[in-house]
């Protein structure tokens, strides 16, 4: 499930900024408490007028509102904007995407826009 919030002008109406996240549940295994761990992962977001923090923040509100236990967000595209003044953790993990097992150059993490599901 893909949830997208927009921001629109009010003079206009024209959409000047969104952001979305998708949703990925994890089975929480052993523990007769919870049996679900509901996770949000940003997904793509433009921000034009509004500052990038006050954008994230309010999906942040959202996500917390649809009763989410966690919201994650990679070190891609211009998502360093927002991670200091949030209070974003680095996570633990390395991940690794392939593509076909082609070889390519080292990429900045800003400089890339792919997101796998």
């Amino acid at each position: 499930m893909l949830h997208l919030f927009f921001n629109r002008q009010n003079e206009n109406k024209m959409i000047t900024d969104f952001c979305s996240y998708y949703v990925l549940p994890s089975s929480v295994m052993k523990c007769k408490q919870y049996s679900t761990l509901r996770a949000a992962y940003s997904f793509y977001n433009a921000a034009t007028e509004t500052p990038w923090p006050a954008l994230v923040q309010d999906m942040l509100i959202t996500a917390k509102q649809l009763k989410f236990d966690v919201f994650n967000a990679l070190d891609l595209m211009e998502n360093k904007k927002f991670f200091q003044e949030l209070k974003f953790g680095i996570g633990d993990g390395n991940l690794h995407y392939y593509l076909y097992n082609w070889r390519c150059s080292v990429a900045e993490p800003e400089k890339v826009a792919m997101i796998l599901q």
